[in-house]
């Protein structure tokens, strides 16, 4: 018997997974499958598995065009995906979402070199979405106490973008998304 959220993110995934990925060449479900398969072979935990499945499940949640992004318009995702999961998940699943957009404006801050690895889709959302973080943000980013578990799931977002991969079926995700639920 599956959890009733659990049903209704495979709805959303089955009803709207299917779109593009911002400009990228993966589906939003080859993205979110990929994420979580990289963060499941790193050994993350079950609650930052399901993160990185359902990080940006907020892009699933609006009526905003696929392209909406490459037009400067920010959907605000990550905190669209916040609010519809904190009803339901453990706080270690949900606040890595809510994360990984400042995850990637605080690698951009901290790390050199990383901005140049982003894709082109994702340097044009950087700068709507506040652009590399000053000091002051990346010393409140740190203090948050899943900031780390937002720059690993950031890393994993980075990369699951290969239209060549074959990912697993969510249904393969089931345990990490059931132990991750209040």
């Amino acid at each position: 018997m599956r959890h009733p959220i659990t049903q209704e993110i495979i709805h959303l995934f089955e009803t709207n997974g299917g779109s593009m990925y911002g400009g990228e060449a993966v589906t939003q479900l080859e993205h979110a499958l990929q994420c979580a398969e990289l963060a499941r072979k790193h050994n993350a935990s079950n609650e930052l598995i399901t993160a990185s499945l359902l990080h940006d499940i907020g892009h699933l949640l609006h009526d905003l065009p696929d392209d909406a992004s490459d037009n400067g318009i920010d959907d605000m995702h990550e905190l669209l995906g916040e609010k519809y999961l904190t009803k339901y998940f453990t706080l270690a699943a949900v606040e890595p979402v809510k994360l990984h957009v400042a995850a990637k404006r605080y690698l951009c801050a901290t790390e050199p070199g990383y901005l140049e690895t982003l894709s082109a889709p994702s340097k044009i959302s950087l700068e709507f979405q506040g652009g590399v973080m000053n000091e002051e943000e990346v010393l409140l980013f740190e203090k948050n106490e899943f900031y780390k578990e937002a720059v690993n799931l950031r890393r994993w977002d980075d990369l699951a973008k290969d239209p060549d991969l074959v990912s697993p079926s969510i249904e393969s995700f089931m345990e990490a998304i059931n132990s991750s639920i209040k």
